[in-house]
């Protein structure tokens, strides 16, 4: 079991440093750089964020890289949960 939990640690954390990774791609085109460089980094980031967000999922899991996805969709945000929900989500 010690060799499954740093496993799923290291998958959460890889998962959680893609996104700020992923928002910073965001920022560069706005930087004042030639329109080259901000391409290329541009890239490089948005490649880099989704390698370091699919190794995470390769280290938690299916059924826990589906749960934090379907968490992480912004259509569920507001979806109000039944009661049945609650009582898979403690299984």
């Amino acid at each position: 079991m010690k060799n499954t939990n740093w496993k799923i640690k290291l998958g959460i954390i890889l998962i959680v440093v893609s996104i700020p990774i992923f928002l910073v791609a965001f920022l560069i085109p706005f930087l004042d750089f030639e329109a080259k460089t901000k391409v290329t980094v541009t890239t490089s980031l948005f490649i880099a964020a989704e390698v370091i967000f699919w190794s995470g999922g390769l280290l938690v899991g299916k059924e826990l890289f589906t749960k934090y996805k379907a968490y992480m969709n912004p259509k569920n945000w507001f979806k109000k949960k039944s009661p049945t929900d609650e009582i898979e989500d403690i299984s």
